[in-house]
């Protein structure tokens, strides 16, 4: 049986976010590029994030939190982002948990091309959500 997705877009892993992460594919939009960004977080790809990330805002240390479980992801909007776009903006909701302790990333994330491929550059968190 076929494992889901953790970007909850309801289709299997390997028919979803697997040929990005694994570098066999390039995100068609930024929603798809943010979708797969999450489930690299869920499954510690920092490969993956380093080269999704533009180099000018990417942090030098990737390490994953081992004590947080992502649980859900959640698109709210998406502005431009299509593959005749140059840049995006998609606002999300993320879950997880610490310490049996649920949490939300609530962020509007920009997304620019570069060398030809949609990347992640910044975003700005809502606060209230933390």
């Amino acid at each position: 049986m076929p494992t889901d997705c953790p970007c909850d877009s309801g289709r299997p892993y390997a028919a979803c976010c697997r040929p990005y992460i694994a570098g066999e594919a390039q995100a068609p939009t930024a929603e798809t590029l943010m979708r797969s960004r999450y489930s690299a977080f869920t499954r510690n790809a920092t490969d993956y994030l380093r080269h999704s990330w533009h180099p000018d805002t990417c942090p030098s240390d990737l390490t994953p939190d081992p004590s947080a479980t992502w649980i859900g992801l959640k698109i709210l909007a998406t502005e431009a982002g299509g593959p005749d776009d140059e840049t995006a903006t998609v606002e999300f909701v993320a879950r997880y948990k610490i310490g049996g302790r649920a949490y939300r990333l609530h962020e509007r994330s920009r997304f620019v091309r570069y060398q030809g491929r949609w990347v992640y550059l910044d975003g700005e968190f809502n606060p209230s959500s933390r």
